[in-house]
């Protein structure tokens, strides 16, 4: 087995044009990081001409942005002129009909599952894939990935970006990387240690998940030379993200893409984890109002809105994504002028409403984090009993604690209990259940069960 070095810690190193990490590498990768608001939205306003310009070349844009002369675009706020773009409208054009050049400049495709219907195809030229890598190297870059790293990738490849998506990046950044792919546990964990991966990209649920294979094993996720995860591409809480770091030892990092917009690499966490910068010189961010679609004023939860800013074969205009997050004011204390978003709250269709109470998954998920005494997983069920809705909260615990007296178990139910209806605004029935109890998925976590009768 290789030797592991000495675990390296994100530094907490301003940015400017010669700082330098402790190791000696500069902070940045490209130029563009170092970029003020100004240059940032000179650049946005140039990049969204060409972009109108060039979705005039698909038949679905060409009529939406009738009488709109891309010159007309002074400001970024100008974008307001533009119609949104639905995930039905996406749906709506499969497979082809949002190209914008010639399908023979196509070289990759990437799609939704379409699991409802129609799926979403997104279209990358040779160009659209050299960006993408890019950005991603900037992310990876950002949390203090280098090309001595080895990267171990835990994502799905094929139709899904996330595996493709990052491993272009650590691959552009040189590291070697290991394109293992999700799921397997026990041959992911040879690979950590046959290997010395001091890198990943994994959902946070799996994480969890294959903690408890390596202690099955007689392992200590502390024992491995890993020092940073980029997690992504489902919503998890601070205090999930402590237990990892907690867990394994390493430097945990939030990411945030989806396919409509590439995949990964839209915004990213740097070492202050102070929101996710979103890389504005690729795509231009709004919130919104969910049910108005107009601007909301920083620091205020609302859903995200994305343009592609560099897109040839697709390029696609104020996509509203359904992701719940807010723009956090003020300046990063890492220098860069990227505007910051919060982690994704949840999703507008995520939210479920019990006794006329609108609750998002995630306000239950960090106050069960708290705990101590609470294991790795979690689920909520929704039922009606004939009266009324009904809500409960199935908790794993970890091994020991049943191993106390009922008492215990009984006061930290009714704790747990109260500690959400001061959160939620509803008192929820939980049940403290054995660890490993819960149906487990090594693809992205099912945290809510809908079982209410549909009539």
């Amino acid at each position: 087995m290789p030797q592991a070095d000495t675990k390296r810690r994100a530094e907490l190193v301003p940015v400017s044009p010669d700082a330098k990490t402790s190791d000696g590498t500069s902070v940045f990768l490209d130029e563009s990081e170092l970029w003020d608001r100004d240059r940032i939205a000179s650049a946005q306003v140039q990049s969204l001409r060409a972009v109108l310009k060039r979705a005039a070349g698909c038949g679905f844009y060409r009529e939406r942005l009738a009488g709109l002369d891309p010159m007309d675009i002074a400001s970024p706020a100008d974008i307001a002129r533009i119609p949104f773009t639905t995930k039905d409208d996406l749906r709506s054009q499969y497979p082809l009909g949002l190209l914008c050049v010639p399908r023979r400049e196509i070289v990759r495709m990437h799609s939704s599952s379409g699991t409802t219907g129609n799926p979403v195809a997104v279209c990358h030229t040779r160009g659209d894939l050299g960006e993408w890598a890019g950005v991603m190297a900037r992310c990876l870059y950002m949390v203090g990935v280098r090309p001595d790293d080895v990267f171990q990738n835990m994502s799905g490849y094929g139709l899904f970006t996330g595996g493709l998506g990052i491993h272009f990046g650590a691959e552009r950044l040189g590291c070697m990387t290991i394109p293992a792919g999700p799921g397997n546990s026990r041959r992911q964990i040879k690979l950590l240690r046959d290997f010395g991966t001091t890198a990943i990209h994994v959902l946070p649920s799996y994480a969890l998940i294959l903690a408890d294979h390596m202690r099955e094993l007689g392992e200590d996720p502390k024992s491995f030379p890993l020092r940073v995860a980029v997690v992504g591409a489902e919503p998890y809480s601070e205090e999930f993200r402590l237990r990892l770091q907690n867990l394994y030892d390493m430097d945990v990092f939030n990411s945030y893409g989806l396919s409509e917009m590439s995949g990964p690499g839209v915004a990213f966490e740097c070492p202050w984890r102070q929101g996710l910068h979103v890389w504005e010189d690729h795509f231009l961010p709004e919130i919104v109002d969910v049910a108005t679609g107009e601007p909301v004023p920083d620091g205020e939860v609302g859903e995200l809105v994305l343009t592609s800013l560099r897109r040839e074969g697709m390029p696609i205009l104020r996509y509203r994504t359904r992701d719940l997050t807010r723009f956090l004011p003020g300046d990063c204390p890492c220098g860069r002028r990227h505007r910051r978003i919060d982690r994704i709250l949840g999703r507008a269709d995520d939210m479920f409403i019990v006794k006329g109470v609108n609750i998002y998954p995630m306000q239950i998920e960090r106050v069960i984090m708290t705990f101590p005494d609470v294991g790795h997983d979690y689920r909520i069920v929704l039922e009606n009993d004939g009266l009324g809705d009904v809500l409960r909260v199935q908790i794993e615990m970890r091994d020991a604690f049943f191993e106390e007296d009922m008492r215990k178990l009984q006061s930290l139910q009714k704790t747990i209990a109260q500690r959400l209806r001061s959160e939620i605004l509803v008192t929820p029935r939980v049940e403290l259940v054995e660890g490993s109890s819960l149906p487990k998925t090594e693809g992205k976590a099912v945290r809510v069960v809908d079982m209410r009768r549909k009539d």
